[in-house]
């Protein structure tokens, strides 16, 4: 690559490095903003499987998901970045004990999308500025934190970040599983740093430990499976083929994380405060959860990325953990939402409420 400013260009993305993890970043890669037929075909492919579940927004426009060009012609480079979250203690030591609840290890801090975005705006105003100042003209770009048609781990594979392991999340060699991502797009032709290779080899770790057997095979996942998905993304009962698989879990699932033997080489915690547990988010009780009305939802989750649910899809995760529980204390709560106005809540506590009735 050869254009006029290249020693200038070289110099800001050297800078840009450093400011990147001055903003809590911990990981910056490079990659070029070319398409990706490859990907497109596997999208499409996982989409006309059905793997989606009820996820529509993923159908729409998924031409502009092949690649930062499809969406944005004027690109010409790709900085991915990631924020490590890594917990300080194994998720999966908190299935005990059964009346307290497991909440997903990202979702106990601030709200990802938030804190990411804050850091992003800050480096974009540094980098148009500093491209100002180096003589390299108007450095236009676009910032996306999971709320836009950008595949964000491949890009960041691409980028040489780290690589799409077989349970489809990101694993980097210095961070595990435990990578917050984000994406730049820009008109400035920074040198790629060239894709990082697939270190998984013969390990299938995160695959046996699903609970709910959500990877038809490496590398592919039905999300309609997938615990994370269920408490998370789908909006109505849960199917009852999951229900006991869910163990406590109300919100998310870090099993195929957890497992991951590329873990023992992560910083032993997030570094960046925001992503630190809530002590009222560990381990919270269920009866304690099992009381939140909208009001009382919204105040305990304002901050958080589980407010997007809404009371009743909590509440319903709450009942089917109530339900696994074997928790007879629980039983007098769980009855008062069997008259609950949401029918799934309602539905949910049916359910529970039988499983919590003393055998005779």
């Amino acid at each position: 690559m050869s254009t006029p400013h290249r020693a200038e260009i070289d110099g800001l993305q050297s800078d840009l490095v450093e400011r990147a993890r001055e903003l809590g970043f911990a990981s910056v890669g490079f990659a070029d903003a070319h398409d990706d037929p490859v990907m497109a075909e596997r999208l499409t492919a996982w989409l006309e499987a059905g793997h989606h579940g009820t996820m529509g927004w993923i159908e729409r426009e998924p031409a502009v998901r092949s690649g930062p060009q499809s969406m944005w012609p004027a690109a010409r480079s790709v900085i991915a970045l990631g924020m490590n979250y890594a917990p300080a203690t194994d998720p999966l030591e908190e299935a005990e004990p059964r009346d307290h609840a497991r909440i997903s290890a990202y979702a106990r801090g601030q709200d990802y999308h938030v804190v990411l975005k804050k850091a992003l705006k800050a480096l974009a105003r540094w980098m148009v500025a500093e491209a100002d100042r180096r003589g390299l003209g108007e450095a236009r770009l676009k910032l996306f934190v999971d709320t836009a048609p950008v595949m964000e781990k491949p890009l960041a594979q691409r980028a040489g970040v780290g690589w799409q392991g077989k349970h489809t999340n990101l694993v980097s060699m210095e961070h595990g599983s435990w990578l917050f991502l984000g994406a730049m797009y820009t008109t400035l032709p920074f040198v790629p740093d060239g894709p990082h290779e697939d270190r998984c080899g013969s390990c299938r770790a995160c695959q046996d430990a699903c609970p709910t057997q959500a990877f038809p095979h490496a590398y592919r996942i039905d999300a309609r499976r997938c615990i994370s998905y269920l408490t998370i993304e789908h909006d109505g009962p849960i199917p009852e083929e999951f229900r006991e698989a869910m163990g406590n879990r109300i919100y998310g699932c870090d099993d195929c994380l957890a497992v991951c033997p590329w873990n023992k080489f992560a910083k032993s915690a997030a570094t960046n405060k925001a992503f630190l547990p809530r002590a009222e988010l560990t381990r919270p009780r269920l009866a304690d959860l099992l009381q939140l009305d909208d009001a009382g939802f919204r105040a305990l989750f304002s901050k958080s990325p589980i407010k997007r649910i809404g009371r009743d899809r909590f509440v319903r995760n709450c009942l089917i953990a109530a339900g696994n529980s074997g928790e007879a204390g629980l039983l007098a709560q769980v009855e008062l939402l069997r008259g609950d106005p949401d029918p799934v809540v309602a539905e949910a506590a049916e359910w529970a409420a039988r499983r919590l009735v003393p055998s005779s």
